[in-house]
């Protein structure tokens, strides 16, 4: 019996006297080969690997099986900010509508949409409840937008790309109604509030509780919190129980995503979260029923 020759290692590969081709261009011939699938490939179809040279599919297939990274609250790391800019634009929005209704940049109160949006505790108990959230898009002033605007947007990139885009808004939404639950328990019935002060609040309180987590020093964030509350007293018409409500309420939001248990983080997390607004949602209306 004649003995055959060895198998060739590629199914319909070359022929031994023809020389191996590139299998993504045929047209090219090649005497390298990929170390993971063995297939012949040419140099632009290969990339430098551990250990030798992959082809583009074997790269490909790699990346898709590999696992991502998370960061401390779950989310994956490196996305684009797109809540806090999203935020803004609102704010923005609803600042040029009340000038334009009021006729005046400095005295956009006067807008018919303001009176109808902003805090009022009064009027939220006589069931006008739309107004503890809609009063945090509303501002007085540029200057007022401006500020709260500006910090924002320092504080919310890095928070957003930490948290995550939902969480991170979950964390602002529920921070803005801390604000308005303060002002509701604390304040006088008839005071009119607005701003997004309560809800940025809540992103310095999120800001320190992430650096905690994450064993970062705390004094630069420290200080600017300390500082913020300083202003909050010494310049009047200012609401400090609505900024102190937001930064509570922001830090424990905040801490229940990234001090919550790993395993279920996602379902723990809906979980916690939704409890502590129900929780600030309870408090607001214990107060209408005095």
């Amino acid at each position: 019996m004649s003995s055959a020759g060895p198998p060739s290692p590629y199914q319909g590969g070359p022929t031994p006297d023809a020389p191996a081709v590139c299998v993504r261009h045929p047209d090219r011939p090649t005497g390298l080969a990929c170390t993971r699938c063995g297939r012949p490939a040419c140099p632009e179809c290969l990339r430098e690997a551990s250990v030798g040279y992959q082809c583009v599919d074997c790269v490909a297939q790699g990346q898709r099986g590999a696992r991502r990274g998370r960061t401390v609250a779950g989310a994956q790391p490196g996305g684009r900010p797109v809540v806090v800019p999203t935020l803004i634009a609102i704010n923005v929005a609803v600042f040029v509508w009340t000038v334009l209704q009021a006729r005046s940049i400095t005295a956009n109160a006067d807008a018919p949409l303001f009176g109808a949006l902003s805090l009022v505790p009064w009027l939220v108990g006589a069931g006008e409840w739309w107004r503890v959230v809609t009063a945090g898009f509303l501002h007085i002033g540029p200057v007022h937008l401006v500020f709260n605007m500006l910090a924002l947007y320092v504080l919310g990139r890095d928070l957003e790309s930490v948290l995550g885009r939902g969480r991170f808004l979950a964390v602002y939404c529920i921070a803005l109604l801390g604000g308005s639950a303060a002002v509701m328990l604390f304040d006088l019935p008839r005071i009119e509030v607005a701003g997004a002060s309560g809800a940025v609040f809540g992103l310095m309180g999120g800001l320190a509780v992430v650096l905690r987590r994450l064993r970062f020093p705390l004094g630069q964030v420290v200080g600017l919190i300390v500082v913020n509350i300083v202003i909050s007293f010494v310049i009047p018409g200012i609401s400090i129980t609505g900024h102190l409500g937001g930064l509570v309420v922001g830090a424990a939001a905040t801490a229940a995503l990234v001090y919550g248990p790993g395993r279920n983080r996602t379902a723990m997390q809906a979980v916690l979260l939704g409890a502590l607004a129900a929780l600030v949602i309870v408090l607001m209306w214990v107060t209408t029923l005095t």
